[in-house]
């Protein structure tokens, strides 16, 4: 049966790949576009303590170790993790907490903190530092003020980094008070190894996190439905205050690639190299995969074989490494 079933899902992510021969593009843009989601009647909750507890702690016999466990494929990254995520139980780990620039993949818990007042209609206005933030960006003016709502998905699609400053300096008052929170949060979701000085993730001196860290923020980012609505989004149409209209492709690769393929959120830096956060179902498992350090341009089909092999393994069935 589990021989059936991961024939079943290669056949689903490699019939039609299209995205592995540049088709992805139409793929993406032949699925509804919808507005960005009304979430104004739920409540954007984050993970109560009871429900963290345990996120991505060593199993058993695996403190200390350098890989677990000793059948897993490699991956391409530095550092890994993957977790189950309904109960945040370890899968897979490659040197879990080793310390490194973790890029954009930091704006889940930009994310995180921005959701926690619940209005996500309230308005933000952009001043000119926010305008001044590269590489990736949505290219509004000084003075434009957007909801909420509209900047947090461009933060989460496409990665927009002056989407970031401008959420969090409205948030806070500043970005070092926004770094304040971020370090806050971090702490209250066990991602004690951590240090955060700006939203977006963007190269600066004493920034770093984990890959335990991190699937720590992705599990509590992966329970916040509002955030799970966005991260799943091929794509989004942003209207600007002068009622320009502009298409922006979700920077997650694997979403265009099967439905199997549930979102979270990708980084990339010089320092960082290419980071990956990304989740799946198979409808009896649900999983995240954290990829930290990677240097190849091929993470999305590296994170692909990662996301099969966690969807199919069977639960304890797997030896300690000792390497």
């Amino acid at each position: 049966m589990r021989h059936l079933v991961t024939v079943i899902l290669c056949c689903i992510v490699f019939a039609g790949g299209g995205i592995a021969r540049g088709e992805g593009r139409s793929v993406r843009r032949a699925l509804p576009v919808q507005p960005f989601p009304d979430t104004s009647k739920q409540q954007p909750t984050v993970q109560s303590p009871i429900l963290r507890r345990g996120v991505a702690d060593d199993p058993s016999g695996a403190a200390g170790l350098r890989v677990y466990p000793a059948d897993a494929p490699d991956t391409i990254a530095g550092s890994a993790m993957m977790i189950d995520a309904r109960t945040g139980a370890v899968l897979y780990f490659k040197e879990p907490d080793v310390r490194r620039p973790v890029a954009s993949t930091q704006k889940l818990l930009t994310a995180l903190i921005i959701i926690q007042s619940g209005n996500l209609d309230k308005a933000d206005r952009v001043i000119r530092s926010d305008c001044e933030v590269e590489p990736t960006k949505l290219g509004f003016r000084a003075g434009d003020t957007y909801t909420t709502r509209q900047l947090l998905g461009a933060l989460l699609i496409h990665s927009c980094n002056d989407a970031a400053v401008c959420l969090a300096r409205n948030e806070a008052g500043s970005i070092a008070a926004f770094a304040q929170q971020m370090n806050a949060k971090a702490f209250s979701l066990g991602a004690t190894q951590s240090h955060f000085v700006n939203p977006n993730g963007l190269p600066v001196p004493g920034q770093y996190s984990t890959a335990r860290d991190m699937a720590r923020i992705a599990f509590a980012a992966y329970h916040a439905p509002v955030l799970r609505e966005y991260m799943r989004m091929p794509g989004f149409t942003f209207t600007y205050n002068s009622g320009r209209k502009r298409y922006f492709d979700a920077t997650n690769k694997l979403i265009g690639r099967s439905p199997m393929f549930t979102g979270m959120k990708t980084g990339y830096t010089g320092s960082s190299g290419r980071c990956l956060i990304s989740s799946a179902s198979n409808g009896s498992r649900e999983i995240i995969l954290v990829q930290l350090g990677g240097t190849h341009h091929t993470i999305f089909d590296d994170a692909q074989r990662m996301l099969l092999w966690g969807l199919n393994r069977s639960a304890g069935g797997s030896s300690i490494a000792t390497n």
